[in-house]
């Protein structure tokens, strides 16, 4: 039998402090190898791989842009100089088609913050596949009898990035379905089971306990209920044992419950809307690590290697630089994978004016789909714009003051640099739609598939 539950997942976000692309602290994280664990689904390439050779004809010459566009790129990065931001801090590239329209500084690798989830987003889609799910099965080593489990129950996690306490609730109330009410053993995590964007398996595992029963829920986790459909229960395990982590299920292991996660292209686009850095990383680490992305990515769009440097799949470390010319050539490989399933970048990534995320108050022309990545003195903005004239037009544009490797830097001035830099780039971006002209309604090619929404998260119940 196979459940279906629809998640309201704005709570869910909340939990994260850095979900949002901008921190204090500047992290890095190394790139981590697979466990054995047999509840992992190996990343399938060879039928989701690019055409590469279509994706690089989207490569135009860096050289030759269009006089009148390139030359309002010009006078905007004067006006940062003038403000004191060096020139070769600040990154453009615009381009319609095969067109080049602007570049500046635009095959110089600069600082990514969470444009690097743009790469994520490529190759986990180029590795995975838009429809692929995380697999997590629940099992038991003993029998159920009279509600009573006697034996552990075993959770065997897959790297699913996303399962938050309303999957979790929605497992412990399939569980209950089946017939266990109590454990009498333990909780056993195998392999990397990740809950609420935390990946220490005895942390991870507490919160699955807690979800399980309803009576010693935290106010959390009853705000968190409150949100989901009307009547949903609340489920009643109490496990008598500890939680504990394995590095393998034992062989006695009798399967319950497998749940689904939601389909990755759903999942690119929480991270995307949230900018969800602890997404990213987990992402980046399952298709085989930053290095692998940045690899993957340059080999797929026919960028350079040098132009595409990460450390991690989020973009929380200074290391992470990327040019601008990579950012686009990215960001059209994506549309080109998704075309052909009826799919475009506005099904992974926010459109402005219509998706709820980190980017609702600002004034960025309407329909125009984006990726924006800040530390507190760079800010980056990218993605597509529709307008009458040019069509789509692919625009990057990265901004930073040039003090990312002093961390002892003045985090007023910082924060001030930030918001003068978001405050040019609308602009930019405004003034390029009134002379494009804006378009009334959402273009095709920036449309998401409304079949999509449907797409969710599952159980299914495969006990014997």
């Amino acid at each position: 039998m196979t459940f279906n539950l629809k998640n309201y997942t704005v709570l869910a976000f909340t939990l994260l402090s850095l979900s949002g692309c901008s921190t204090n602290k500047l992290l890095t994280t190394a790139p981590q190898t697979k466990s054995d664990n047999s509840a992992v689904i190996e990343p399938v390439v060879s039928d989701k791989t690019l055409n590469t050779s279509v994706t690089k004809q989207a490569l135009v010459p860096p050289d030759n842009p269009d006089k009148v566009t390139n030359a309002k790129v010009l006078q905007y990065v004067k006006l940062l100089t003038a403000k004191g931001f060096p020139g070769k801090n600040q990154g453009v590239w615009i381009q319609s088609e095969n067109t080049l329209l602007a570049n500046h500084q635009g095959t110089v690798p600069l600082p990514a913050a969470s444009l690097s989830k743009v790469a994520t987003t490529l190759i986990a889609l180029q590795t995975f596949g838009a429809e692929h799910q995380f697999i997590t099965r629940i099992g038991a080593t003993g029998p159920i009898k009279d509600g009573v489990l006697k034996g552990d129950l075993i959770v065997e996690g897959a790297e699913d990035p996303f399962f938050v306490w309303e999957e979790a609730i929605a497992l412990g109330n399939i569980l209950n379905q089946i017939g266990i009410k109590q454990v009498t053993g333990n909780l056993v995590i195998v392999g990397k089971l990740y809950m609420n964007f935390k990946d220490d398996p005895l942390t991870t595992g507490n919160f699955l306990k807690q979800s399980f029963n309803s009576q010693i829920w935290s106010a959390e986790v009853k705000t968190v209920h409150q949100s989901l459909p009307p009547g949903t229960p609340q489920p009643q395990i109490i496990i008598n044992g500890i939680t504990k982590s394995l590095s393998a299920s034992p062989r006695n292991l009798q399967p319950l419950v497998q749940h689904y996660s939601y389909p990755l292209a759903e999942l690119l686009k929480k991270m995307n809307l949230y900018s969800n850095n602890f997404m990213a990383d987990k992402l980046a680490d399952a298709v085989g690590g930053a290095k692998v992305v940045a690899q993957k990515a340059a080999i797929t769009t026919g960028i350079p290697t040098a132009e595409i440097q990460l450390v991690n799949g989020s973009g929380l470390a200074i290391e992470n630089r990327i040019s601008p010319r990579a950012v686009c050539a990215m960001f059209i490989a994506i549309e080109k994978y998704l075309q052909p399933q009826n799919m475009t970048i506005a099904d992974v990534f926010t459109i402005v004016g219509q998706d709820k995320g980190i980017l609702d108050k600002r004034p960025l022309p309407k329909f125009a789909v984006v990726k924006t990545g800040s530390f507190d003195n760079t800010s980056n903005l990218a993605g597509a714009l529709p307008t009458e004239k040019e069509k789509t037009v692919w625009f990057v544009v990265m901004n930073s003051d040039g003090k990312l490797d002093n961390l002892n830097s003045d985090k007023k001035a910082a924060g001030k640099s930030f918001e003068y830099f978001r405050t040019q780039q609308d602009a930019l971006l405004k003034s390029f739609a009134n002379k494009w002209g804006t378009v009334k309604t959402q273009p095709s090619e920036l449309t998401p598939n409304p079949e999509r929404n449907s797409k969710t998260s599952r159980n299914e119940i495969v006990k014997k």
